[in-house]
C-alpha cells in the first residue's frame, strides 16, 4: 500500500487540503504534487510481463547471491525475454564491422577491414548530417536507407512494388507499433477505438492499449491446430465486442510470440477477407520473418498474400507491417532498429503521421545503419558474402536444432505438453498444476502460473515468465521459455524444469 504522509483521512487528502506537517527541524512539509493518487490514472493500467515482478525477484537473488548468501544454485538464468546477444548468440561480424566504421570513421584509412564494409560506412555517412552518425536525420528515416529497405521488401514479396515513401524508419519495431495504435484511437464510452489482439499475446500490446485508454479486444489462438487463428473466433470476438466498443484494428504476430507459430498462407488469406469485409486496419507484427524451423512451414507477408489476393484488396484493404534489427540472425536489439510500412494509407493521416514522428525527431541513427545494412547484406562476390553467410546460417540452424530439442524434451514430462516451436524464439508449454498449488496461490493473491514460475525461481534459479502475462485461456496455464540459451545451458535448463516439474507436482498432490 502506499505510505500516507500526513495523520489527515484519505477523503481529506483527495478534497487536495494543502497539508503540512512538522518535521523534526521545525520545518514544514507538504504531500508531494505527484502521488500514486494524483497521477495518470492509465500509467497504473500499465502490465509489462516479461520485465515483471518475477524478474525484479530475480534480479535480487542475482544480488543475494554476489553478497553470499547460499541457495540451492550458483546462478541464476534468465530465460524471461528475447535478448539474444545476452544469451551468448554472436553479433554478425559485417555488421559490426561497418556500425565501428561509422561511429568512428578514422578507421577507414585503415587496411583491417574488407572493402565492402569500407564501402557501405562510407555510403551511410555520406547520407549523415556532417558525414557524422552523430546528427539528427530526417525524421522519417534516412532517405538511402528508406530505399534499401523499400528493395528488400519488393525482393522478399517477389516484385511487389514498395514505395520508400510509405516506410517510416522506427526506434526498434515497438515504436512503429505504438505510433500506429496513437493513430487509431478516439472516441468514448461505446465509440472508444477496440483493438483484437491475439491471446496469448506479446504484451507490449496490452501495455500500449492500458496507456492509450484504448478497448483490448482479445481472441484466443487454437492451441490445439499449434496456436493457428480460427476465423470463427475472430467473429465472435469481433461481434461480442462490438456490443460496447468500436474495433479498427486487428493485430497479428507471425512467427508468433509467445507462441512461436508460423501461420499458413491459407489463414493469413482468410484473415486479410476478414479484415476487409469488417473494415479493420491490419497491423502485421512480422519481426520473427526469418525465424522459421520447422519442415513445411514458410514465413509469407502479409503484403505479399494481400497483393496476390488482387486489386479488389490490394487496393483498399490498410496495411501497417513491422520489423526490426531485434530478433532473426542479427539480435541486435540495443541497437533499437527497425521500420514499418504502410499501405492504403489515407493520404492526410499519411500527413498526420509524419508530423507525429517529426516531434520525436528521429530514430537512432546507428540504429537505421545497422537495418540498413540487414537489408542490403553482402551480395555473392562481394568479399564479406562467404563469413557472412557462414554467420547466418549457422545461427539460425542452431536457433533451429534447439526448437527441436526444447519442444521434445518438454514433451518427456509428465504434465507439460508443448507444441513444435514452429518459429520465432520461444516454446509455450502447456503445464497442469495439482488443485492443492492452485489453491494456495489463490489464497496469496497470485496467477497459479506465477507462483509455480517464482517457486522455480527460488529452487532453481531459473527465470521464466508465466503463461498468465501474455493472457490464455482460463483454467489453463503456461509459461514461456526462450530458446536461445547456448544448447547445453539449455539442456541444463530444460532438466532442471523436468526435474522440479515432478517435485511441485508431488509436493502439492
Amino acid at each position: 500500500g502506499v505510505m500516507l504522509q500526513s495523520p489527515l483521512g484519505v477523503s481529506e487528502r483527495r478534497r487536495g487540503l494543502a497539508q503540512e506537517k512538522m518535521t523534526e527541524n521545525g520545518v514544514f512539509s507538504r504531500d508531494k504534487v505527484l502521488t500514486i493518487d494524483t497521477m495518470n490514472p492509465r500509467v497504473k493500467n500499465v502490465e509489462y510481463a516479461v520485465r515483471g515482478p518475477i524478474v525484479q525477484r530475480a534480479m535480487q537473488i542475482e544480488k543475494e547471491l554476489r553478497e553470499g548468501l547460499k541457495k540451492p544454485f550458483t546462478e541464476v538464468i534468465k530465460a524471461n525475454i528475447g535478448d539474444a546477444h545476452a544469451m551468448g548468440q554472436q553479433p554478425i561480424t559485417f555488421f559490426r564491422q561497418v556500425l565501428a566504421l561509422c561511429s568512428y570513421p578514422e578507421l577507414l584509412n585503415e587496411n583491417m577491414f574488407p572493402e565492402d564494409a569500407k564501402n557501405r560506412a562510407r555510403r551511410i555517412l555520406h547520407a549523415c548530417g556532417g558525414g557524422s552518425v552523430g546528427a539528427y536525420s530526417a525524421s522519417q528515416g534516412i532517405d538511402c536507407v528508406r530505399q534499401d529497405v523499400a528493395c528488400y521488401i519488393e525482393r522478399r514479396d517477389g516484385g511487389v512494388p514498395c514505395d520508400p515513401d510509405n516506410v517510416y524508419l522506427t526506434t526498434g519495431a515497438s515504436d512503429g507499433i505504438v505510433t500506429m495504435l496513437k493513430l487509431l484511437v478516439c472516441g468514448e464510452g461505446a465509440s472508444r477505438t477496440g483493438v483484437m489482439i491475439s491471446i496469448p499475446q506479446y504484451p507490449l500490446y496490452s501495455a500500449a492499449l492500458a496507456e492509450l485508454g484504448a478497448v483490448q479486444v482479445n481472441y484466443y489462438l487454437n492451441e490445439e491446430k499449434c496456436w493457428s487463428m480460427d476465423l470463427s473466433e475472430l467473429e465472435s470476438s469481433l461481434a461480442e465486442a462490438r456490443k460496447h466498443c468500436n474495433p479498427k484494428a486487428l493485430c497479428i504476430i507471425n512467427p508468433g510470440n509467445p507462441t512461436g507459430q508460423v501461420q499458413s498462407r491459407q489463414c493469413i488469406e482468410d484473415v486479410i477477407r476478414f479484415a476487409a469485409k469488417e473494415r479493420l486496419f491490419l497491423m502485421a507484427d512480422e519481426v520473427y520473418q526469418d525465424n522459421v524451423y520447422a519442415e513445411g512451414c514458410q514465413f509469407h507477408s502479409f503484403k505479399k498474400v494481400l497483393f496476390e489476393l488482387g486489386p479488389e484488396y490490394s487496393d483498399n484493404v490498410e496495411l501497417a507491417s513491422f520489423h526490426s534489427t531485434s530478433k532473426c540472425y542479427m539480435g541486435e536489439c540495443g541497437f533499437r532498429g527497425g521500420y514499418m510500412e504502410v499501405i492504403n494509407m489515407d493520404a492526410e493521416v499519411q500527413a498526420q503521421l509524419s508530423k507525429l514522428v517529426s516531434v520525436r525527431l528521429c530514430p537512432p541513427v546507428p540504429g537505421q545503419a545497422l537495418m540498413d545494412l540487414v537489408v542490403n547484406s553482402p551480395q555473392p562476390g562481394e568479399p564479406s558474402h562467404i563469413t557472412f553467410m557462414k554467420e547466418r546460417t549457422a545461427t539460425l540452424s542452431l536457433l533451429a536444432e534447439k526448437a527441436k530439442l526444447t519442444e521434445q524434451i518438454l514433451n518427456t514430462v509428465p504434465g507439460i505438453t508443448c507444441n513444435p516451436v514452429q518459429g520465432a524464439m520461444y516454446s509455450f508449454p502447456n503445464i497442469s498444476l495439482p488443485e492443492k498449488s492452485i489453491k494456495e496461490a489463490k489464497a496469496l493473491g497470485q496467477a497459479p502460473d506465477m507462483f509455480y514460475c517464482m517457486n522455480l525461481l527460488e529452487e532453481t534459479g531459473i527465470c521464466l515468465v508465466p503463461g498468465s502475462g501474455f493472457g490464455q485461456k482460463d483454467g489453463t496455464y503456461h509459461f514461456r521459455m526462450t530458446i536461445l540459451p547456448p544448447t547445453d545451458k539449455l539442456k541444463i535448463l530444460l532438466a532442471k524444469v523436468k526435474e522440479f516439474h515432478q517435485k511441485f507436482t508431488q509436493q502439492y498432490s
